[in-house]
């Protein structure tokens, strides 16, 4: 029963649907339905019927959300699992591209795997200039100040001491 316990409450802490998890969320929902059943035949109002339903709708669909979640993470361990297949023994180390002439003395090109996906590489563009992230030199930094602030109270902005004397004026005229 601890363990269970200490399972639950690392569980909470855990992305996604845990077992321990679903077993006190499945536990927690039988014990409510039992305990609407019981009022129910104890004051026979239709009111524990309502709430029973409304109980097993949502336990429905958390078991629901949970089994669709748990294939969602299948589907992408499985792609995970297909990116990083074993590179063919024959392929080089390199991720250059060489030409090697073919039998008909023709140059053909060949690239290693990773070479031939771009989407698993995620390094910086070669050719990126700091200059494009900084301002530009020619304007002074109250330039860019003035421009910032302007930007920022062009819009008229209300506080809540303002709603407060409106609150207080409604008051008054009671």
């Amino acid at each position: 029963m601890a363990s269970f316990l200490q399972d639950l409450w690392e569980s909470i802490f855990t992305p996604g649907p845990t077992p321990t998890l679903l077993v006190a969320t499945n536990a927690s929902f039988a014990a409510l339905q039992f305990l609407l059943l019981v009022l129910l035949i104890a004051t026979y109002s239709i009111h524990f019927v309502v709430l029973s339903g409304l109980c097993g709708g949502l336990w429905y669909a958390i078991n629901w959300f949970a089994q669709e979640m748990a294939r969602e993470q299948q589907m992408q361990s499985a792609k995970e699992n297909k990116e990083k297949k074993p590179e063919p023994e024959h392929a080089s180390d390199t991720d250059t591209e060489t030409e090697t002439p073919g039998p008909e003395s023709s140059a053909t090109t060949t690239t290693t795997p990773s070479a031939a996906v771009p989407s698993q590489s995620h390094e910086r563009p070669k050719q990126l200039s700091p200059t494009l992230l900084e301002p530009k030199r020619s304007e002074s930094v109250e330039e860019v100040r003035r421009r910032r602030s302007l930007g920022e109270s062009s819009g008229y902005v209300s506080t809540d001491s303002e709603w407060e004397k409106v609150s207080e004026g409604d008051d008054k005229s009671k």
